[in-house]
């Protein structure tokens, strides 16, 4: 974390080199730099006994700490796809996240997906649109990939894992 901290071009971290060179860094300032897959990482590190690891679960809209690590993971693996320059589309996703979920705060499933939808992007693009939704109390992401599949019927969606009927789910209706 110390040397993601160093690397960035932060106009805070600058001042902090600067003017405190050699000492400890506020946490606040090396999780701001830290990248997707450090924070997963830490998150995953913290012991599962710890109660602030649920509670951030809980701030997130979840209940269980271990959907949001499987999510931070999967997330971050998707990330790094889409910024790699990799091909997302019709991909089996190696890391699945947790998608049985103890009591949703929010909108989500009524009935298990499949497991082709699971080994697809639809999984973690569902995670996504929850977390979005839940966090910023808006369904903006979530219009805006509907109305991005609206404008192209003629894609196949379904090799994302899009399967018949998946708008008629709770987080999707």
């Amino acid at each position: 974390m110390q040397k993601e901290f160093r690397r960035s071009q932060e106009v805070f971290v600058r001042n902090q080199q600067n003017r405190y060179p050699g000492h400890n860094l506020d946490a606040w300032k090396i999780i701001e730099v830290a990248s997707m897959g450090t924070i997963s990482k830490l998150y995953k590190s913290l012991k599962s006994q710890l109660p602030e690891k649920a509670v951030i679960a809980n701030e997130m809209g979840l209940n269980l700490f271990n959907e949001l690590s499987s999510w931070l993971e999967t997330i971050t693996l998707v990330r790094n796809i889409i910024a790699h320059h990799s091909r997302l589309w019709s991909k089996n996703i190696p890391k699945r996240p947790v998608m049985q979920l103890n009591n949703p705060t929010k909108a989500w499933f009524s009935r298990p997906i499949q497991q082709v939808q699971m080994n697809k992007p639809f999984a973690v693009i569902s995670c996504m649109v929850y977390l979005c939704n839940y966090l910023t109390k808006s369904e903006d992401i979530k219009q805006k990939i509907i109305d991005l599949i609206d404008l192209y019927p003629n894609v196949p969606i379904y090799k994302n894992g899009f399967l018949n009927n998946w708008r008629n789910e709770p987080l999707w209706h």
